[in-house]
């Protein structure tokens, strides 16, 4: 099954910070396809924009018992501030098992000019997948 997007561009991958904190930064092109229709005349990158990029950087840099599940929920989503094309937002992730045996991403994102959004998501390995903790 082909995954759908609403980002043109794809997020980048840092280097690891350890085994359960992973960083991935995304450039808000002033060309993306959802910006136009967000805000006419004030482009904003929409909030489900930063969402996805936390959710691109989660199956990138999953630690090895997380790799290849599913996402099974948003746990929470909290925008602390704008961002705007020409932007570059920085991914800041970790990683932990729940005690159900899914696993949690905690995100940070910002941009230059400070904290941008707070993502949490939680990942259900899929069977005979990532099932070690």
């Amino acid at each position: 099954m082909t995954a759908a997007s609403p980002l043109a561009a794809r997020v980048e991958v840092l280097p690891a910070e350890g085994e359960f904190s992973t960083t991935a930064r995304f450039t808000v092109d002033p060309a993306e396809t959802v910006l136009p229709g967000h805000y006419p005349g004030f482009p904003i990158f929409p909030g489900v924009c930063l969402v996805e990029c936390t959710h691109q950087g989660a199956v990138a840099t999953a630690p090895d018992g997380a790799k290849g599940a599913a996402l099974a929920a948003v746990e929470s989503a909290r925008f602390t501030g704008p961002v705007f094309p020409g932007d570059r937002v920085d991914v800041a992730m970790t990683w932990k098992r729940t005690p159900a045996g899914d696993w949690q991403c905690r995100a940070r994102l910002g941009t230059a000019r400070g904290p941008a959004a707070s993502v949490r998501l939680r990942y259900t390995p899929r069977p005979g997948e990532g099932a070690a903790a």
